[in-house]
Parts: C-alpha cells; structure tokens; sequence
C-alpha cells in the first residue's frame, strides 16, 4: 500500500516544469553592474583584504629586514604587546588627541554652517576661505604651522604684543598636544562644515515658520528640529572623523616628532616607529591589528548607539 507522503503532486494543469529562463535583457544589466563595481571591488581585494591579511600574518612572525630573518614567533608579538611599558602612555595619548580632535572639530564645524547658512552678502567667499585649509598639502600646512609655533614664532609674537609670555609650544607636553589637536582642526573643519551645510540646507522651512508661530525661541528652534533632522549627518561625521583621527601620523612626524618624550606619540606614529626605525616589522604589524580592532569596536559602538539618537523620518 503506497503511503500518503511518497505520493508527489503532479505539476498543476497548464504549467509546464520546465524552468523559466530570465529574459536576456536582465542578463545584460546584471553584467553590465557587476562591471561597473568590478574596478571597486578588486581595489577592495587588493588594497584592503589582501593587506589586512598579511598584516595578521606578519603578526605572528619576527622580521628583521637589516638582519635578512623571517622567523615564526606564534603569540611572541602578543606577549611583548601587554608587556610593552610604553603602549598605556602611546594609547592615553592617542585617546587625547582623537577626543579633543572630534568635540573641537565637530563643534567649530556645526558653529560655522550654523552661521555660513545665511543669506549674507559675501558669504561664499567665508565659505571658500573656511574650506580652502582642506585642499592644501597635509605637509606644507603643518611646516608653516611649525614656524608658527616655535618659541620665537608668530603666535608668541602675537601674545607678546597683549603682554603675554606665551609657552613653547612644541616643547611642552600640554602644550605640543594641544598645538597637535588646533593644527589638525584647521585643517580639516571646512570638510565637515560642508557636510553639516549640505545638512541644514534640507530642513524644511516649513518646520521653522510653524514653531515659530507657536512661540518658540531660537534655542528651541535649535535642539527640536535642527538637531534631530541633521543627526544622521552628526553621526557619519564623527565616525569619519574618529576613524581620521585614529590614522594621524604626518601631522605628528613633522611637528613633534611624538615628543616631547612620547607626549604626543599616537598609535600609528607608535607602530611606524616600530616597524621602520627599529625595524621590529612583526611587532608593528600586531600595533596595526590592534588598531584595527580599536577602529572596528569604535564603529561598532557608535553604529548601535544611532538608535538611541539619530532621527530618521520614516
């Protein structure tokens, strides 16, 4: 007797079993994306993933490119990192910069669209001047700013005409990193003062003549509707800008050289340092690893924390 579950349904009336075969058309625009994305894609492979891999494989080797050696240490590089005495300082210094970078150039970002988004005469031009900082070379910006800052230089000559002895900046703990932070804020506040207008210019001002009719003050205005309607942006510039200031080095190398002491040695000068003056390749290359996972926990936590903050309309 042939039991209910062996016996298979048929093909209904008027439907064949043979496959339907998708139409040539959707073909051809599906190659015609995949070559579009191809070029992104190996560039993702070859300049990402690929060095991503070496490095975790460099991890776990000693080489010494002066000495020609290349030899399997397993965990040796991971014992040295928890064990080195100058990585606590390195990573306080790091978290300083990347924390004063991110409130003073978000701030002075918000603060300037806020103010460039008016109908004033002139203001393209303030808004040319405020970007252009952004355009120039990393390296010529941070030498005139070296002569700046010397004991004899342009801001102590400043403040010495209003009376004041002011410290040598570059010379002084405090002082090297603060000049390390204001430095990299010039540089790079125009890029979000952009992002933060391009922002502001798509709330509605319906929004505005409505809360305004019901009395509310510009300080309202502010946190109730610009604020909520422009934190997307918020969220993406401080992930940019995190992300930025965790991968600083040139400003650091030609400044300060990650002194006075290590004062203002961040991580990747720190793995720099390591990998090509003291030719430790294998001990830099787990320095890069952890500041991979450091870049990726950081992302992590502020893309879960958006659903605490960021509005989204729909």
């Amino acid at each position: 007797m042939t039991s209910p579950a062996s016996v298979r349904p048929g093909p209904a009336p008027g439907r064949t079993t043979e496959r339907r075969r998708t139409p040539a058309y959707v073909r051809r625009d599906a190659w015609t994306g995949y070559l579009f994305i191809a070029p992104q894609l190996l560039g993702i492979i070859l300049f990402v993933l690929v060095p991503l891999g070496l490095i975790v494989y460099y991890s776990f080797h000693e080489w010494n490119v002066l000495a020609d050696t290349f030899t399997f240490v397993g965990l040796e590089n991971v014992e040295k990192l928890f064990n080195d005495p100058d990585l606590v300082p390195v990573l306080r210094a790091t978290a300083v910069f990347s924390l004063g970078l991110v409130v003073f150039n978000l701030s002075l970002a918000l603060l300037l669209a806020v103010l460039l988004n008016r109908k004033w005469r002139g203001i393209t031009a303030f808004r040319t001047l405020f970007f252009s900082p952004v355009v120039i070379s990393l390296v010529a910006w941070t030498i005139v700013w070296g002569f700046l800052l010397q004991n004899d230089g342009g801001i102590n000559g400043l403040l010495s005409l209003l009376g004041v002895d002011g410290p040598n900046w570059l010379r002084e703990g405090w002082g090297a990193m603060l000049a390390v932070i204001v430095v990299q804020v010039f540089k790079n506040v125009g890029l979000n003062m952009v992002l933060f207008l391009s922002a502001l210019q798509g709330v509605p001002g319906e929004l505005y003549e409505a809360a305004r009719i019901d009395g509310a003050s510009n300080r309202r205005l502010f946190t109730s509707i610009t604020l909520p309607l422009i934190s997307p942006m918020i969220m993406l510039t401080s992930i940019i800008t995190i992300v930025g200031s965790l991968q600083v080095y040139a400003l650091v190398a030609v400044l300060t050289q990650g002194g006075p002491g290590i004062s203002t040695t961040v991580l990747v000068y720190y793995l720099v340092q390591q990998s090509f003056d003291f030719h430790a390749f294998g001990y830099g290359s787990t320095l890069a690893v952890l500041l991979f996972l450091i870049v990726l926990v950081l992302t992590i936590v502020q893309w879960q924390l958006r659903k605490r903050w960021v509005f989204y309309e729909n």
